[in-house]
């Protein structure tokens, strides 16, 4: 089995903010592969399925975002899933709006999630799929950006890399993490528009 974690907060009030569309992306697996969320007593909603065969448990930490590794840790263990099996899914304030990342291991980044995550598994050896929602402006408190929803512009462009950062996942679970790698870094240049991802081969279907 491999975990497929997107990191957020829970509840409506975060829902459509910058720190959420990890969980955003595990929403649209669910939606894709036709499986509903419950929670579990790891703190977290989880949902199974499978990808081609390959059986996945989605997740969604409900620690909120800080403590995420108190959820993650004891699933990893219960499941007995090592951490190279593990894809976590998250905000990037370093990346610019809409660019994604695959990477195969590193340091948080800043990102209080990640850090517990690594803290809970005990590595930085952890895949992760980074998705760009560019720096604040101004002088803009950074805790107060990520809690933020989207502009209308930013979130005419969020909605079409989400649809490519769950082909992302996809091709982490069918294909491996050096396929994904090669096929999300030279195609996670900003802004992907869902126009201009449903004319791009997607991993998957390269076979």
């Amino acid at each position: 089995m491999k975990l497929v974690v997107g990191l957020g907060n829970p509840g409506p009030k975060y829902a459509h903010t910058r720190h959420n569309v990890g969980f955003r992306v595990v929403d649209l697996l669910a939606k894709r592969h036709g499986v509903s969320f419950s929670p579990n007593r790891w703190q977290a909603m989880t949902a199974r399925c499978q990808v081609d065969e390959v059986p996945c448990l989605l997740v969604k930490p409900m620690t909120y975002m800080n403590l995420s590794g108190e959820a993650v840790g004891p699933l990893a263990r219960f499941y007995k899933v090592p951490p190279e099996a593990i894809l976590l899914v998250y905000d990037d304030m370093d990346l610019p709006l809409g660019t994604l990342r695959m990477r195969p291991k590193g340091s948080p980044g800043g990102h209080k999630g990640v850090a517990s995550v690594i803290q809970h598994l005990g590595t930085t050896e952890i895949p992760r799929l980074r998705i760009g929602i560019g720096r604040p402006p101004g002088g803009m408190d950074p805790a107060a950006y990520v809690l933020a929803p989207f502009s209308e512009e930013e979130e005419a462009i969020i909605a079409g890399v989400v649809e490519n950062a769950a082909d992302a996942v996809e091709c982490w679970l069918t294909k491996g993490l050096e396929a994904a790698m090669n096929w999300v870094n030279a195609r996670g240049r900003p802004p992907v528009t869902v126009t201009e991802r449903n004319t791009e081969e997607s991993c998957r279907e390269r076979g």
